[in-house]
């Protein structure tokens, strides 16, 4: 099969809904060659049927990326799957999540801030160190941010765990360099999705883009945001790592 993932094989986390940037990263993928696993936390069965809507059915691995055994076993997982010539090219890191007490700044505690940054910065790094074992080829770890330069309205400590999330990613590009291994974040507009409806106040974060977007963004559309994911996955960018690419329809760089 052709495509500038031809050959590839892909983990992506995630996916939940269709209408996901993950969900859409697996679809892009498979159309451009990739083979593709998912991984699911939680409902399982959940993540299952939304596979079967891939272009090519996905298998599921349970993955709690908080849990250290079920990291521990993720590389013998994927083995179980593709035998014994098992490896991974691309990583796909979609994974965040703030309690709502991390979504008041002045009021929150260390506990929910904690967690937010664990799941949302940390688990970038420690999900990839899952997969190394695999990937004694190289490879790409692409991970999903939203831009943290900035204080946003009601975004509050989960825009501390993303800026947390872009140091990571500078840091792991500069330590898994030396093995070939890219790592670089896609920056994308807000999406209406499972993830947002957790967010309090999305409506208003998300209405910036409605007026100051210079080529349009549609908050039902997250394809652009995967197609962005796939090219970094490609290997188009051979010696691009440490970035941060905004598919965003430009609000980063427009002035007050």
């Amino acid at each position: 099969m052709s495509g500038i993932l031809a050959g590839k094989r892909i983990l992506v986390t995630g996916v939940l809904t269709e209408s996901s940037i993950a969900f859409q990263a697996a679809k892009v993928a498979q159309n451009e060659g990739a083979e593709v696993i998912l991984t699911g936390f939680g409902r399982l069965s959940l993540v299952e049927r939304i596979a079967k809507r891939l272009p090519k059915p996905a298998p599921v691995i349970e993955l709690d990326v908080t849990n250290q055994e079920q990291l521990d076993g993720l590389a013998d997982k994927v083995r179980e799957l593709q035998g014994d010539d098992a490896r991974i090219d691309g990583i796909v890191h979609s994974i965040a999540f703030g309690p709502q007490g991390a979504f008041n700044f002045l009021e929150a505690g260390w506990e929910d801030v904690s967690t937010a940054v664990q799941v949302s910065a940390y688990s970038y790094k420690s999900l990839t160190m899952a997969c190394l074992p695999l990937m004694q080829q190289g490879g790409a770890v692409v991970g999903l941010t939203f831009d943290a330069q900035i204080a946003w309205p009601k975004y509050d400590w989960m825009g501390v765990a993303k800026a947390a999330l872009e140091s990571t990613n500078r840091y792991l590009a500069r330590d898994l360099g030396p093995k070939g291994i890219r790592c670089n974040l896609v920056s994308a507009g807000p999406i209406k999705s499972m993830a947002a409806k957790s967010i309090p106040g999305f409506e208003e974060l998300a209405d910036v883009w409605n007026h100051r977007a210079p080529i349009g963004w549609d908050l039902a559309d997250p394809e652009p945001a995967g197609r962005g994911v796939v090219g970094m996955l490609s290997d188009f960018f051979p010696r691009t790592t440490g970035e941060i690419v905004h598919v965003d329809g430009g609000v980063h760089m427009m002035g007050a």
